[in-house]
């Protein structure tokens, strides 16, 4: 539960998400889709019940105890890349592991490794200023996925690029994310985006609802019959 005065934005929610699996969270604007993933990430504490991650609470964190999470086992991808402007794209891509006290030349080196994986090749002397809004998203997702976080929460991360750009920067971060086996809590408004997760659930009114009472048949679900 997760009151703002006398709104619930969130209302009776109950998820469990596995290692390995992508779980869509599709729903018009203001159903509590953003503060779910808030409330995930540690970022609001909810007013009832729990988080759990592998087994252990991590719903009421102190600061520090939430940036020492978000280091470690969560990685967070937004609506844009939210980059640090005065640093270059492997350096941003590197911050996880800097900030968690791994060695500069190696940081830079892992940081290298993912930006490779995730292309096109050649960013990772730019700054954001000189980055495309997609290539911006790649690097937002290599500095999601460079300490191999168990849990990688994207929050319309295909909001601001049009329908190419975002499928090409879906299809690489859950690519990539699989290939690390982290479990992975996309929200979303596209349909389509939505389509390449395993499973999809609807949002309304701070609510769970059926993926077909938000437009989803669940035929059209890429992990429907694993």
């Amino acid at each position: 539960m997760r009151r703002y005065g006398d709104v619930r934005a969130l209302d009776g929610v109950d998820l469990d998400v596995h290692r390995g699996e992508v779980l869509a969270v599709v729903g018009p604007s203001g159903s509590g889709k953003t503060s779910l993933l808030r409330v995930l990430a540690g970022v609001t504490t909810a007013d009832d019940g729990q988080v759990l991650l592998s087994g252990r609470s991590v719903g009421r964190l102190t600061e520090a105890e939430r940036g020492v999470l978000r280091r470690t086992e969560l990685g967070l991808v937004f609506q844009s890349g939210m980059l640090v402007a005065e640093l270059t794209a492997e350096e941003n891509a590197a911050l996880p592991l800097l900030l968690g006290g791994v060695g500069w030349a190696r940081a830079l080196r892992v940081a290298r490794e993912w930006l490779g994986v995730l292309g096109p090749a050649g960013l990772e002397t730019r700054r954001p200023d000189a980055l495309s809004g997609g290539q911006a998203q790649r690097v937002a997702i290599a500095r999601a996925l460079v300490h191999r976080p168990d849990v990688v929460l994207a929050d319309e991360p295909t909001a601001a690029l049009d329908s190419r750009t975002g499928h090409d920067v879906v299809t690489a971060l859950l690519d990539a994310a699989r290939a690390t086996d982290a479990a992975v809590v996309l929200v979303t408004h596209d349909h389509q985006v939505a389509r390449r997760a395993d499973r999809v659930i609807g949002f309304r009114d701070g609510r769970v609802v059926a993926a077909d009472e938000v437009g989803i048949a669940p035929g059209a679900v890429a992990g429907v019959g694993r």
